[in-house]
């Protein structure tokens, strides 16, 4: 049966302007190994801003500010269900990150810099639209 899915990204950049990527385990549920952005699935009837400091939380434990929506992108898996990711960005009240099991490695990175990993193309997307039209706010 296909389904309809909600997931959650968030672009969080600290006081120097780097942004945070976080590298999935190798025994994470999905795309081990790769870079990513604290996030996750909306669980349903959770209110999406809700949802999206929940999972910041849990991944990171990092408490934010200035959270906001800026970007959207639908698509249809491999598996023929369709998913809209929305992505936030928001400013780290700290630097002090405490991962989650899975995650193992994580890392504050420039926007140029972080286009150098092994990422997702709709992240790297988002990095870019972010990049280029939200930096200075």
């Amino acid at each position: 049966m296909k389904k309809i899915g909600v997931s959650q990204k968030a672009i969080i950049f600290n006081r120097k302007g780097e942004i945070l990527t976080i590298r999935r385990s190798e025994t994470a549920p999905s795309n081990p190994g790769k870079w990513d952005f604290p996030g996750g699935d909306l669980d349903f009837g959770e209110d999406a801003m809700e949802g999206i400091i929940r999972e910041i939380k849990e991944e990171t434990g990092l408490d934010v500010g200035d959270l906001r929506p800026f970007d959207v992108e639908s698509h249809i898996n491999k598996e023929g269900d369709f998913w809209v990711t929305i992505a936030y960005i928001a400013k780290a009240i700290s630097d002090k990150v405490i991962l989650s099991c899975e995650h193992d490695e994580f890392r504050w990175l420039t926007a140029s810099d972080f286009l150098k990993l092994g990422s997702s193309d709709k992240l790297r997307r988002f990095v870019g639209n972010w990049a280029t039209h939200w930096w200075c706010v």
